[in-house]
């Protein structure tokens, strides 16, 4: 909607990096057609889009070498500077007569990404809360994600989003083969017991050894059923050979990434974001959200634990490297829990394992908890959405 000299109303909400519990480290991805028989434009409508510790800031030198404590001989890790835009446009074909929006746009602060100057505007200027001018309300979900409410009483016919943010990546060492345990041991570990809790960990161990148990049984949820990536029959047949032939957590986690990226073809468009595990399974294509899908529901029907992320490609690639799928849009992989490493993060769309390239934005069980923007709106038709992403080094 318009003021009265024709200027959109707008609503920036400015953050800097604040402390916030979240658990060990760790779309709108490439967007996904919508099921067909949307509702009338009089009806109530839903509309998606469709795809830890803090460290202190690395010592760089002027000319990009990595600093080097004398005293400790310790090399700082070298972290790549990324400016991330992120844009979703709706126009309306009727007005909008009301809308309640839920948004995970702030992106994570972990072990290997730091964020700074994060921006999110919102046009038009969501209703003014309860206790909030701003109209935008932020949360911490159960997944340690922030997440931010708006809504609009307001009648309108067009609706813009935009988060910016400037993220440090540095690089994720892929474990040494060998190195990780049994994933029929892990497996085991997983198995959640009636009555167990978080605080029943080893009372008389060292304080590595509770936090490592803590780790486990936190990441013992998401070896469990989700809607998207459940636990099936079908998922385990179609794993089991790369099982049988992978001992440990690693090689098995990075065969499913190379089988799903050989036998399932990259088709956009082709899915929508209900696009559930076992139906990008029997298709054999689809979008990340599905690759991403399939990686999880496969190491959860065989006992492991592993979890959705959203998040973002760098757009064009240093020269001489490839461009990777789904850059310009946002993006989704999976992180695959193997102990003692904790997560491993694995883009099945690129057969790589996450590195520098990919900004992590949020994490949960299937992208239905993590979706970029989603809201439910009364009228409004032709609500398809614009979407924007660009990724550029600083």
């Amino acid at each position: 909607m318009s003021n009265d000299v024709g200027t959109p109303l707008t609503w920036q909400l400015r953050w800097q990096p604040q402390p916030m519990a979240q658990s060990q480290d760790g779309q709108q991805q490439e967007q996904a057609q919508s099921p067909p028989g949307s509702p009338s434009p009089s009806q109530s409508q839903s509309q998606s889009q469709g795809s830890d510790s803090d460290d202190p800031e690395p010592r760089i030198a002027a000319d990009g070498a990595i600093e080097q404590d004398v005293e400790s001989e310790v090399v700082v890790p070298e972290v790549r500077w990324l400016h991330v835009r992120h844009q979703t446009s709706y126009r309306y074909d009727s007005e909008v007569e009301g809308a309640h929006h839920l948004a995970h746009l702030r992106p994570r602060d972990t072990a290997t990404q730091q964020i700074r100057a994060w921006s999110l505007v919102v046009s038009p200027h969501p209703d003014a809360g309860v206790d909030l001018a701003s109209g935008i309300r932020e949360t911490v979900d159960p997944w340690g994600n922030a997440r931010q409410v708006f809504a609009h009483s307001q009648v309108h016919d067009e609706l813009d989003v935009t988060s910016a943010f400037e993220a440090g990546v540095s690089a994720q060492p892929l474990p040494e083969p060998g190195t990780s345990q049994p994933w029929r041991a892990v497996a085991r570990d997983l198995r959640l017991h009636a009555g167990a809790s978080a605080h029943d960990v080893n009372a008389g161990g060292s304080s590595e050894e509770r936090r490592a148990e803590r780790a486990a049984f936190e990441a013992a949820e998401f070896a469990l059923d989700s809607a998207l990536a459940p636990r099936a029959k079908a998922l385990a047949d179609w794993a089991r050979p790369s099982a049988d032939d992978n001992e440990g957590v690693v090689e098995l986690a990075l065969a499913l990434m190379h089988r799903i990226h050989d036998e399932f073809e990259y088709l956009p468009q082709s899915t929508s974001v209900t696009t559930g595990a076992l139906e990008a399974l029997s298709l054999r294509h689809g979008v990340c959200q599905d690759f991403a899908h399939v990686l999880i529901g496969a190491c959860r029907s065989l006992g492991l634990a592993a979890r959705y992320v959203s998040g973002y490609l760098l757009t064009q690639p240093p020269p001489g490297k490839p461009r990777l799928v789904g850059a310009d849009a946002s993006h989704a992989w999976a992180q695959v829990w193997c102990p003692p490493h904790g997560w491993l993060a694995l883009d099945p769309t690129n057969d790589v394992p996450v590195g520098q390239d990919h900004v992590t934005l949020a994490w949960g069980r299937d992208y239905a908890d993590v979706a970029p923007l989603r809201g439910v709106i009364r009228g409004g038709s032709g609500n398809a959405p614009w979407v924007g992403v660009t990724v550029e080094p600083l």
